[in-house]
């Protein structure tokens, strides 16, 4: 009914058309369309926060971002937007009050600086820097620890580190301050006593050297370095178990494993250590004495054998292998119940059937073994 022209078949038409829907008002204002028909295009209205009405487009809200409490800049900075009389959004600037030429749009500038940050003074000064802007660049002070100030600039505070007490050098070290009428730090200079060639710069220099360290004698020897200074280097010794010394070198302390009490190999062993004439370990060997051909190095061999184990007598005999070893093989011996011995073999235990009661024969016969 509100506009015959739009029709239908087979069912109700769509008359409503909502011009809101599509956000014409854009960010900031309201948007209404009162009627909603499509023969009603361009009535919506857009309203802007302070009332400010236009139908069918876009109002001109004149939306001032400086105008708010507190200010978007701070009180530091002044705050200027240059399209209050539009609705755009964050684009006010702000500019330092200290130096208006540093701004920033949407948010406040960075206008302070801190010249201390890049420790213009240097070591043990101390640096103010008391306004902090960026207009009033080299108004630090650098402070030595005897009070004498400079602005702008590192003071010169006439330090000598060797005065400290204790040295930093030590008690067997020299220390020299080449820059003792200066503020310049870790400059001092140690030098070993023992040999003032030897030095370092902001630190006590490695005199000593003990040769030992890297445990040159090897396993078995004892190592002694009774300097310890890098100007005697191979004074070291090596002494053997059985005091024999060499000096700046390994020792020869011919070490005879075999003649250790007990033997390493045990008695029924003979034992033979083939590098004795050397600090050589653990390459003794030991050999079976009931067979010379078994050995075994670093440690006794396995000389014993059972016999009996397979069982070679049968049942009804006892088997008896006195050594037991792999060099006696066949002296096992098998023992009857009657007493009868044979040695490396089953028995013949000699057993008469015809004594078995009842008679294996009967009792109307007569039973011959």
């Amino acid at each position: 009914k509100s506009d015959p022209s739009i029709k239908k078949v087979d069912g109700p038409a769509t008359c409503d058309k909502d011009e809101c829907k599509g956000n014409p008002c854009g960010m900031g204002q309201t948007c209404s369309d009162p009627v909603q028909t499509v023969g009603s295009i361009g009535d919506y209205t857009c309203t802007c926060a302070n009332g400010v009405v236009v139908t069918g487009g876009v109002a001109t809200c004149e939306t001032d971002e400086c105008a708010t409490m507190p200010s978007p800049c701070g009180d530091q900075q002044t705050c200027e937007d240059p399209n209050k009389a539009s609705n755009k959004l964050h684009d006010f600037e702000c500019a330092c009050k200290s130096d208006p030429s540093i701004k920033k749009v949407d948010g406040p500038a960075t206008c302070d600086k801190d010249e201390c940050s890049s420790n213009p003074c240097g070591m043990g000064q101390t640096c103010v820097d008391p306004s902090q802007s960026v207009t009033s660049i080299g108004d630090y002070t650098c402070e030595c620890p005897n009070g004498v100030k400079v602005t702008g600039a590192a003071a010169t505070c006439e330090n000598d580190e060797c005065s400290a007490i204790p040295s930093p050098c030590g008690m067997d070290q020299t220390c020299t301050d080449p820059n003792t009428a200066s503020n310049k730090l870790h400059d001092f200079e140690c030098a070993c006593k023992s040999d003032p060639s030897i030095k370092k710069v902001d630190g006590p220099a490695t005199c000593d050297k003990d040769e030992c360290k890297g445990n040159p004698c090897g396993m078995g020897q004892t190592c002694s370095d009774p300097v310890q200074t890098v100007g005697s280097i191979g004074d070291y010794t090596c002494t053997c178990a059985n005091g024999v010394v060499v000096t700046g070198g390994v020792a020869t302390c011919e070490t005879d494993e075999c003649a250790t009490m007990p033997s390493p190999c045990g008695d029924q062993q003979t034992c033979e250590d083939p590098n004795k004439a050397s600090n050589k370990l653990h390459d003794f060997e030991c050999a079976c004495k009931s067979d010379p051909s078994i050995k075994k190095v670093d440690g006794p061999a396995t000389c014993d054998k059972d016999e009996c184990s397979s069982n070679p007598c049968g049942m009804g005999q006892t088997c008896v292998d006195p050594s037991q070893s792999v060099t006696s093989i066949g002296d096992y011996t098998c023992e009857c119940p009657n007493g009868v011995k044979v040695t490396g073999a089953a028995a013949t235990c000699e057993n008469d059937e015809c004594s078995a009661i009842p008679s294996p024969c009967g009792m109307d016969q007569t039973c011959t073994d």
